[in-house]
């Protein structure tokens, strides 16, 4: 089981920008697609992002345009820079991945990290 661990969550106000880290120790990373997603109070985990070992990405219509993710291979880790927030996207943020980009896309994963809060708010 390849383990993710998320960081760089907070509390921004409206308009505001943050950038997510995930990272791992597992050196197969960089054929991993990975996902990032995000839970809300009350609501079913949704994935926000994702993006393949060669760079390939696609985004939630919700978060197009605002959110970037990348990746870096050398350092084992995927980011998710998010501008213009806005108060719907409070939430905790996780990070997942897979050879697989169907069960990256479904978010079909045995297990979960703890992921990293984000909260938007004036």
């Amino acid at each position: 089981q390849v383990h993710f661990v998320e960081s760089g969550g907070g509390l921004v106000q409206p308009g505001g920008s943050l950038r997510l880290s995930c990272a791992t120790s597992r050196s197969i990373f960089s054929i991993y697609v990975m996902g990032w997603y995000r839970q809300a109070p009350g609501k079913q985990r949704e994935l926000v992002a994702h993006i393949t070992g060669g760079g390939s990405t696609n985004y939630a219509d919700s978060v197009k345009g605002r959110f970037t993710i990348s990746r870096d291979n050398a350092k084992n880790t995927v980011y998710l820079q998010m501008d213009s927030l806005k108060p719907e996207d409070t939430a905790v943020y996780y990070c997942n991945g897979e050879l697989l980009a169907k069960k990256v896309q479904a978010g079909d994963f045995g297990s979960w990290g703890q992921g990293t809060q984000v909260t938007v708010s004036s």
